[in-house]
């Protein structure tokens, strides 16, 4: 039987809430604006960070440290998963392609058909941004959507993510015509909106040591309904 947690409401700094955590794991939902891990230009305001410094309890000397499992864009917000050793990294990568990944998004404009999936083939270019390409220059990236609620200008679907390509919701919504609002990358130049509207909403995995099915969600932003509220351009 699946075991489903939300969140325990417990902060830590820079707007980061524990949602799960055990001897193996620690899963917390990241801001919008925080970084997974470390850059050349940033190595210190990361969800990585943050989580070691945790688990180090104040403890400089401490040799403790989170491992990465998967990464969220620095303007996507949600479920996100660390391991707490090295070998439980390897065994829940080893059995990524199984875990389940939803999430939510608000688009631009009204979607036909409501439901469905996206299927393009995706490669990145020296300047590090993704784009769509042949089946011989590129990887599948499979995205399933659902529109929940449609607004005046905007659409908020739910999406399962049934690839892991970088980039890739954002770039196949812009593909078909709806990019996410507030993706000043790959949508709208200056659509007017303070932050990307994509949010990982849950994540269904197997314990890598019990083997149980485990479900972590995290609370939709208040942003969203704010922009699904809205009735006119910002």
């Amino acid at each position: 039987m699946a075991k489903t947690k939300q969140s325990t409401r417990k902060h830590l700094p820079r707007g980061v809430e524990m949602l799960y955590e055990d001897n193996d794991i620690v899963v917390v939902d990241k801001p919008a604006g925080l970084l997974t891990v470390g850059t050349p230009t940033e190595k210190i305001n990361t969800a990585h960070a943050v989580l070691t410094d945790y688990i180090r309890k104040g403890s400089s000397k401490s040799r403790k440290r989170v491992f990465t499992v998967h990464r969220l864009d620095q303007w996507t917000s949600g479920v996100l998963v660390f391991a707490k050793s090295q070998d439980i990294k390897d065994r829940l990568q080893e059995r990524w392609k199984d875990t389940e990944k939803k999430y939510v998004a608000v688009v631009h404009g009204r979607l036909t058909p409501q439901e469905g999936v996206i299927t393009s083939y995706l490669a990145e270019n020296k300047a590090f941004v993704v784009y769509s390409t042949t089946a011989a220059k590129g990887k599948l990236a499979q995205t399933g959507y659902k529109v929940l609620r449609e607004a005046a200008q905007f659409s908020l679907l739910e999406i399962a993510l049934l690839t892991g390509r970088k980039n890739q919701i954002r770039v196949q919504m812009a593909d078909k015509g709806h990019p996410v609002v507030g993706d000043r990358k790959y949508g709208k130049n200056k659509d007017g909106y303070r932050r990307l509207a994509l949010h990982s909403k849950s994540i269904s995995f197997k314990h890598p040591v019990s083997g149980e099915r485990l479900t972590v969600e995290a609370p939709v932003p208040a942003y969203f309904k704010e922009l699904m509220a809205q009735k006119g351009k910002p």
